[in-house]
């Protein structure tokens, strides 16, 4: 069977977009392993597929596929190419639209600028909810990679993520630490890992090590998360600007126990057609 998709894009992080409320299919891991090489299938980050919801009080659920095969619980690249997806697919005419992941509700609101707006719910700090194998939460902690000591926040944006401050993004180890990082053995569900340099109280610049699919011109959880812990650590002021490889995304956060919201662009990059 041919199923339809559309290929976009969040700040250059790519995904292949399957709507899965107005065609019927099953996917499988394999079939994003298939389709996500770069050379012999489509290509993309992650695979994002929409589907009709499973309690009356939302209006659609999501699911996340990296090129690897693994299902993931968020993305929030993904979730701003998302809502652009659903309007441009008339799957709905709301601005703002609730959605169910495997992480909990998020929502999304379109602007009229085209800009979305997507409340990510709080981060979750505690490391039995990252997951992360620590006696107690704390600002920091410390791990050895290849017998030296390596410190970073850990924190949950419905996925998790380890965030180290770097002194310039550009000479950061993110392709020899960003692997051994996301397999260390205290994180059971794999991470994200992001190095952030701060640039001043409102400005940062970061690089992301995204877990199945490597380093990604953007990740949206992982702006958040670097948000967070900026905001936490006392280096920066909320709302703050991220720029990414890819492109800029506005994050704010208000505090503990506080949604952070996470603002940047959608792109429809072009329509096709994958064999199932």
């Amino acid at each position: 069977m041919l199923l339809r998709f559309t290929k976009m894009h969040g700040l250059g992080n790519d995904f292949m977009v399957l709507d899965l409320v107005s065609q019927h299919a099953h996917i499988q891991p394999k079939h994003a392993r298939q389709w996500g090489d770069r050379h012999t299938g489509i290509g993309f980050d992650q695979l994002l597929i929409v589907e009709p919801p499973s309690r009356p009080d939302v209006d659609f659920r999501y699911r996340i596929f990296n090129a690897d095969g693994s299902e993931v619980e968020q993305c929030g690249n993904g979730a701003r190419c998302f809502a652009r997806f659903v309007l441009d697919k008339r799957l709905t005419v709301k601005k703002r639209i609730r959605v169910e992941t495997r992480s909990g509700l998020i929502e999304l609101d379109v602007r009229p600028d085209g800009q979305v707006c997507v409340d990510m719910g709080p981060p979750r700090l505690e490391p039995q909810e990252i997951p992360f194998q620590a006696e107690a939460a704390a600002l920091n902690y410390c791990v050895e990679v290849d017998g030296q000591a390596v410190e970073f926040a850990a924190l949950s944006m419905g996925n998790p993520h380890a965030v180290l401050r770097v002194a310039d993004v550009e000479s950061a180890p993110v392709h020899a630490l960003g692997p051994k990082l996301e397999h260390h053995p205290r994180f059971p569900q794999r991470v994200n890992v992001g190095f952030l340099q701060v640039v001043d109280r409102q400005h940062a610049r970061l690089r992301v090590w995204e877990r199945g699919a490597g380093e990604t011109q953007a990740c949206g959880t992982g702006a958040c998360a670097a948000a967070v812990t900026a905001i936490r650590q006392g280096w920066m002021d909320s709302p703050v600007l991220i720029d990414l490889p890819g492109g800029r995304l506005s994050i704010a956060w208000a505090g503990l126990g506080q949604s952070v919201m996470m603002t940047g662009p959608a792109v429809r990059v072009y329509e096709g057609q994958v064999r199932l």
